[in-house]
């Protein structure tokens, strides 16, 4: 799963919220409640707010549903 994911996110060490936006993966909104929820790590630079690409993978790794497993979570 991580090869697919490695393929679909630009190269980069750290990404704001309005590229990760501009990439379709969080909106900004969204990714601000998942940081306040201890969900991201963030790299804070100054008073602006970067995610790390590893970071992306991680997140969208962890919460990735395969096809054949349970649906019981996405209820």
């Amino acid at each position: 799963m991580f090869e697919k994911y490695d393929m679909l996110i630009p190269q980069g060490v750290i990404f704001n919220l309005k590229e990760i936006e501009e990439m379709k993966i969080l909106k900004t909104d969204m990714a601000k409640k998942l940081i306040y929820n201890n969900e991201l790590e963030v790299v804070k630079i100054g008073k602006k707010i970067h995610i790390s690409r590893t970071e992306l993978i991680r997140f969208l790794i962890a919460n990735t549903i395969g096809a054949n497993e349970s649906k019981e979570g996405l209820e």
